[in-house]
């Protein structure tokens, strides 16, 4: 019994050691004030060669870009 209830105290401290060891450490960082980038809807999907590219970004994953899609100029 003596044992049990030791090893229970000693669970019992070190979860409450990993408790504030996670409530000290930062969380994610945020900004409310970022200026919102070029909308999706701005930037149409071009091409430059045989690269997909939008708001001169390559896009695509390196994927041919097919014939119908208008090249950039």
């Amino acid at each position: 019994m003596a044992a049990t209830l030791h090893s229970l105290r000693r669970f019992d401290g070190v979860a409450a050691l990993l408790f504030l060891v996670a409530l000290g450490t930062p969380g994610p960082a945020g900004s409310l004030n970022e200026a919102p980038g070029p909308s999706f809807l701005s930037c149409p999907l071009e091409r430059i060669g045989t690269q997909l590219v939008r708001c001169d970004n390559l896009t695509g994953a390196g994927v041919e870009a097919p014939f119908w899609i208008p090249e950039q100029q």
